[in-house]
């Protein structure tokens, strides 16, 4: 799913008009990364979190060239899903704002 067909979706499922959906579904990824920038989380309780990851520092191979390269430390964003996000994908899905059901025990 791309981001228009993302904000369509919204669009029919709330009945909000296109250029608002965009125009929130832009300022929400602004956001999320200028915490991440700023080195904050962000927690969205019943979907992720967004992390920052540490990699730490390695040597690499330039194969084209034949040459050794260090690679510095760095951070990378990383999303962690929740549980229940988890669970909804493996069930195959549950309506928006309907609660998992919790797993059967043989």
């Amino acid at each position: 799913m791309t981001k228009i067909e993302l904000v369509r979706a919204v669009c029919q499922k709330t009945g909000i008009d296109q250029p608002t959906v965009m125009a929130a579904l832009d300022g929400l990824i602004a956001t999320i990364k200028e915490s991440l920038v700023g080195r904050t989380n962000v927690y969205l309780r019943g979907w992720g979190t967004w992390t920052l990851k540490r990699r730490a520092q390695k040597t690499a191979r330039n194969i084209s060239q034949n040459t050794t390269i260090i690679v510095e430390a760095h951070d990378i964003p990383y999303f962690k899903p929740s549980k229940d996000f988890v669970n909804a994908v493996a069930e195959g899905g549950i309506i928006a704002g309907e609660k998992p059901s919790a797993k059967k025990k043989s």
